[in-house]
């Protein structure tokens, strides 16, 4: 370790730091988080697809259970499969892989000649899903500094709801004009496009020092920061990281650690319910239930549109606002409206209102409401807790772990929700859903402290330390290092003399 401290130090004097750091970084962002779209249109698209593969398949309701949760069991897998080849080959490899497999996966979909291979090959679409969701958020949240985490990472929410949009737009716009197959194929264009593009992105500098060291760890860090201060100091806390790690804490046995306890706790208890809330379900199966309470098929689809409108509304608001406000805060003021509109449209359902009535202009207003509150809300933090609470040594495994919840209870609620509405009627699922979305802002005030501005090495201190959970005494947040607000506002000249915080 002390060569390579010093190894690192004569790096640190002659790093070229690229002038275009900043646009690097919103580049590498932005590219990986299309898988995010690509998640959001493979998922959404089913929508807008169903009424017509109903017609062409003479599907059952179990068939149609089949086919939209067989996405969300490759999901599953994919999302723990890719921890090794995020551990082994790096985030960006397996980012390319990842985008291989949705390219692969949407054209054997549109291309299925009956149920059963339509259903196979979800799955194995579903692996890209999976997968997409546990390495992008932490691919970003590696690349970012502290100050910007929030914002970056939950840009791959933002492309989430770019993504559905376009599903529900497409569903609406071409259903008659194109067909199911190639609004399904239509998706391997972007995956090809990131697939190529990830080959000059940046590899994750938190990654490299772990697995090649610190200076090649510093080549990466220089392309994506423009203050070598900032770059100083956030080596500094990379290599402190990376010295302190013993073999136990590393992969899946680190998980077992009673010091991680309470961030998977926090992080997979919120993914739980970001999930089981009902938001992913309202956007598979709304135009399935308008049509079932009595709207056309027209008006159905259009108001699937203004869901996906409002999702992708609501998380970019999010993604501007979450740094600044906070994501407990978030979470806990959005959270009851959640709970409210959920009551009102099961209130509503329960009446059987007529088409054309107040009732069912009251259903689509709850409707939205609901999509306001849960979108801008838990949506925006799910993801985004999974990225930055867990530790370097055993982040890949964690990470994994989380996306394979927020998927299990994602493939639960889809998997039971036509069965659950014949059970307990429309508006009696309604009134579970906001009993979980209740349950919810509990967890999170009991569960869930404040991280917005720490870094993740910030994060991982305080679950060493014990601080993690939120009391009065901590404030119900994690605690910030004393310099970083001032390092990383830094905006030193490449010509700065480097700090001896390694020697």
């Amino acid at each position: 370790m002390v060569n390579e401290r010093k190894s690192a130090l004569n790096a640190l004097k002659s790093l070229e730091i690229s002038p275009n750091a900043g646009r690097v970084l919103w580049l590498a962002v932005f590219v990986s988080a299309i898988c995010g779209g690509l998640y959001g249109y493979d998922t959404g698209i089913i929508s807008g697809s169903l009424l017509i593969m109903e017609k062409d398949f003479h599907l059952s309701s179990v068939q149609e259970e089949l086919i939209t949760s067989a996405i969300l069991v490759g999901a599953v897998l994919g999302a723990v499969g890719v921890s090794w080849l995020s551990e082994r080959f790096g985030r960006r490899s397996a980012v390319m892989i990842v985008t291989a497999v949705f390219t692969s996966g949407a054209l054997a979909c549109s291309q299925a000649p009956d149920v059963t291979t339509l259903i196979i090959a979800r799955v194995y679409l579903g692996l890209a899903v999976g997968g997409s969701t546990q390495v992008v958020p932490t691919y970003i949240s590696e690349l970012a500094p502290a100050s910007q985490r929030g914002n970056l990472v939950t840009v791959f929410n933002v492309a989430i709801g770019v993504g559905i949009f376009m599903a529900n737009l497409i569903g609406f716009a071409m259903r008659d004009s194109w067909g199911w197959r190639p609004m399904i194929a239509v998706a391997a264009g972007p995956a090809a496009f990131v697939f190529v593009c990830m080959f000059f992105m940046p590899r994750s500098p938190r990654w490299v020092a772990e697995n090649e060291g610190l200076v090649p760890a510093l080549e990466q860090l220089g392309r994506v920061r423009s203050s070598r201060k900032l770059i100083r100091r956030e080596i500094t806390e990379i290599h402190e990281s990376v010295s302190g790690m013993e073999d136990e804490e590393r992969g899946w046995r680190g998980l077992m650690l009673p010091w991680v306890r309470p961030a998977l706790i926090a992080a997979l208890g919120t993914a739980f319910f970001t999930q089981a809330g009902g938001l992913e379900m309202m956007i598979y199966y709304t135009p399935t239930f308008l049509s079932g309470a009595g709207f056309g098929g027209s008006s159905a689809l259009l108001t699937s549109l203004g869901v996906a409108a409002v999702y992708l509304i609501m998380t970019l608001l999010g993604c501007l606002f979450v740094d600044k406000i906070g994501r407990r805060r978030l979470m806990l003021i959005m959270g009851p409206g959640s709970v409210l509109s959920l009551l009102g449209l099961g209130i509503v359902f329960a009446l059987h209102p007529a088409q054309g009535s107040v009732g069912s202009w009251l259903v689509i207003v709850f409707l939205l409401l609901f999509m306001v509150f849960n979108s801008g809300g838990i949506q925006v933090v799910g993801w985004l807790l999974g990225a930055e609470m867990f530790p370097l040594p055993m982040r890949a495994a964690a990470s994994s772990v989380h996306a394979s919840v927020l998927w299990g209870a994602d493939l639960l609620v889809t998997a039971t929700a036509l069965s659950l509405v014949q059970q307990i009627s429309l508006g009696g699922a309604m009134w579970l859903y906001a009993g979980v979305n209740l349950a919810s802002v509990v967890f999170v005030w009991f569960c869930v402290p404040e991280t917005a501005g720490a870094s993740l090495e910030d994060i991982e201190n305080a679950l060493r330390t014990g601080a993690f959970r939120p009391t009065a005494a901590n404030g119900r947040r994690i605690a910030v290092s004393e310099d970083q607000d001032e390092d990383e506002g830094a905006t030193a000249s490449p010509a700065a003399e480097p700090s001896h915080a390694l020697s």
